[in-house]
C-alpha cells in the first residue's frame, strides 16, 4: 500500500530533477554551450516563441554561438532578446547571422557561477525534501484511516528515504559535473 503512494510521486522527483538539469544548462561554463540561448523566448510575429523553434543553434567554435533562424525578419528580435536577457552578452548581427561570441571567464566568474550553481542544487534538494514530507503526510494519514500497524508504517519511512535519498545522490553527482565544467579553464 505505501509502495503505492510512493511510487505515484516518482514522476515528481524526476521533475526535480530534471528542473535542475535545465536550470544548469542556463549556466556558462569555459565553452559554448546551446543551452544558454536555446530557451529564450523572441517574439515570433505576436507569439512568445523559444529560441530553438525559430533559429538553428550552433557552435562554430569553442566560444562562439551562432544563430540562424529561418527567418530573416526576426533577427533584430533575437538581438534584442539576448541584449534584455540576463546572460550578459553582447550579439552580433550580420544581417544574416547572430555570432555570440563568450570572453572567457575570470577566476572570480568561476566562483560566483559555481555559488549560483549550489544555490539551484538546494533548491532541487529542498523541492525533494517537500514531496518528501507530502508523502509523509499521505502515509500518516492511510495509518490513520485504516489502523495500519506501527512497524508498516516505520518500514514505509525507511523506503521513502531510500528513494529519496537516491534522489539526492543523483542531484549531488549533477552538482559535481557541472562545478567541474564551470571551473576547467
Amino acid at each position: 500500500m505505501y509502495t503505492e503512494i510512493i511510487d505515484s510521486k516518482k514522476s515528481d522527483f524526476e521533475n526535480a530533477v530534471q528542473h535542475l538539469l535545465v536550470e544548469c544548462g542556463k549556466l556558462r561554463t569555459g565553452r559554448a554551450n546551446a543551452s544558454l540561448v536555446e530557451n529564450l523566448k523572441v517574439d515570433y510575429y505576436g507569439t512568445p516563441t523559444e529560441l530553438k523553434q525559430a533559429a538553428n543553434i550552433s557552435i562554430p567554435e569553442a566560444r562562439q554561438i551562432l544563430i540562424q533562424p529561418w527567418d530573416k525578419s526576426i533577427l533584430d528580435a533575437i538581438e534584442q532578446t539576448i541584449i534584455k536577457s540576463d546572460l550578459g552578452i553582447t550579439p552580433a548581427n550580420d544581417g544574416v547571422v547572430i555570432r555570440i561570441s563568450l570572453p572567457p571567464m575570470t577566476e572570480q566568474n568561476r566562483k560566483d557561477l559555481v555559488k549560483v550553481l549550489n544555490q539551484k542544487t538546494e533548491e532541487a534538494k529542498i523541492s525533494i525534501r517537500s514531496i518528501r514530507e507530502s508523502i509523509w503526510k499521505e502515509i500518516l494519514t492511510k495509518e490513520k484511516e485504516e489502523n495500519v500497524s506501527e512497524d508498516e508504517k516505520f518500514v514505509a519511512k525507511e523506503k521513502l528515504q531510500k528513494v529519496v535519498d537516491s534522489y539526492i545522490h543523483e542531484i549531488d553527482e549533477i552538482n559535481k559535473k557541472k562545478e567541474e565544467d564551470i571551473m576547467t579553464i
